[in-house]
């Protein structure tokens, strides 16, 4: 919507979500020489696991086999030119976070949680993972923050604050919030983001301010030497 070319690698191997959300139901994979071609779609070239394979088969993988496919999906798209690449991870320290870390130069991660004490404590150990890769982390999101019902009254339904306090106490910049937009839901149920930046200025409002605090975080980090690839010691 600001113009940026913006480039999505659904990096969840063992339950990939982006095809849905985009709409891609009836895209078909391409393959140009040996890279493979992103889809596009409002404006977005995305790649996905979940179009390479039977949506209805179990991906019954070990850790070298995600790893392998994650390689694959990052280092053989053809992106053309983009001033993003986001990668969506799954929860967690596992082999895909640690690949990306290990495989691409990153400019930072971006940690997403609810705002209960279990969600907190999974990011929290994420957090660790990126500082110990020598990844800086950009910020802290709060999802599911709160509900407005019809009423016009707000429910904490998971609490709230809990992602700005982790950010707070472990030192990290807090990018905002985003509450329970049942209309968000059903826009990325199907297939239409597009629709969250049309028909609800309350959600719009708040994914723009998001995307704001996400860009200029991004602009800042930029401006130093530059990524490097880490490595990871364990003693």
């Amino acid at each position: 919507r600001a113009g940026a070319r913006v480039g999505l690698l659904d990096g969840d191997i063992y339950g990939p979500s982006i095809p849905t959300m985009l709409g891609l139901d009836d895209a078909v994979p391409k393959v140009q020489g040996t890279t493979m071609l992103p889809f596009e779609a409002f404006g977005i070239k995305s790649i996905s696991i979940g179009k390479l394979v039977d949506p209805d088969k179990a991906l019954i993988w070990r850790g070298p086999m995600a790893h392998g496919a994650f390689k694959q999906l990052a280092l053989q798209t053809d992106w053309g030119d983009l001033d993003y690449l986001l990668v969506d991870l799954p929860p967690g320290t596992g082999d895909v976070p640690l690949t990306l870390a290990q495989l691409l130069p990153l400019t930072g991660a971006v940690l997403i949680c609810t705002p209960q004490r279990v969600a907190q404590d999974d990011a929290r150990r994420a957090a660790r993972m990126f500082q110990q890769l020598e990844v800086e982390i950009l910020g802290v999101i709060e999802n599911m923050s709160s509900f407005t019902g019809d009423d016009g009254k707000e429910y904490d339904l998971f609490g709230r604050g809990g992602a700005e306090i982790l950010a707070r106490t472990m030192g990290l910049p807090f990018l905002g919030n985003l509450p329970i937009h049942p209309e968000l839901r059903k826009n990325l149920d199907e297939g239409r983001p597009d629709r969250n930046f049309s028909e609800s200025p309350a959600l719009t409002e708040a994914l723009d301010a998001l995307a704001t605090n996400l860009a200029n975080r991004i602009s800042i980090a930029s401006l130093s030497d530059g990524a490097s690839r880490p490595s990871l010691e364990i003693n």
